[in-house]
């Protein structure tokens, strides 16, 4: 990808996907804030849909971008003693934008691609691997599935951290 771009849109990423001949299935859908908000819309695979949340520590030293299966649920306490890391909370919204340039909504893990310090650690439940995932490509109104390990390299090669766990 361009390094030398801005930001990311989601037309960027699905161009990204192209050009790189990488698998991946793209849908358009009324805006979705919420796993709850997915499960009204018409499109197939949502129980591949994930979740993705925006933390922080409690001195604002760490960033976290977690993803995890769409209806797990997450005990901040005990992610922090896993991954390992001071207190949990959710960081705000001016935060999410500074980080990563997304709205609240819109957080996906692709958001990393805009984190030009590369600071934001990626947090994945390790129950993802092997499987198709769907994420937002930095817009809540659409939903790409891809390979989880696609995802991973991707990540990988942009040069943020990764932590795989047992969320």
């Amino acid at each position: 990808m361009d390094v030398l771009r801005e930001f990311f849109t989601a037309q960027d990423i699905i161009d990204f996907f192209n050009e790189q001949n990488m698998p991946f299935e793209f849908y358009q859908h009324a805006p979705a804030y919420s796993i709850d908000d997915l499960e009204a819309l018409a499109i197939p695979h949502k129980e591949d849909i994930v979740k993705n949340l925006f933390l922080r520590d409690d001195k604002k030293r760490n960033y976290y971008l977690v993803t995890l299966p769409g209806h797990k649920k997450i005990d901040l306490k005990m992610l922090s003693e896993k991954i390992p890391s001071r207190r949990l909370s959710f960081a705000s919204e001016e935060l999410l934008y500074e980080k990563l340039l997304l709205k609240k909504g819109n957080v996906t893990p692709l958001g990393v691609l805009n984190n030009k310090e590369k600071n934001v650690i990626v947090v994945f439940d390790k129950n993802l691997q092997g499987k198709t995932i769907g994420v937002h490509p930095m817009d809540n109104s659409k939903t790409v599935f891809l390979r989880f390990e696609a995802l991973i390299e991707l990540i990988k090669n942009n040069g943020n951290p990764i932590i795989l766990c047992d969320i």
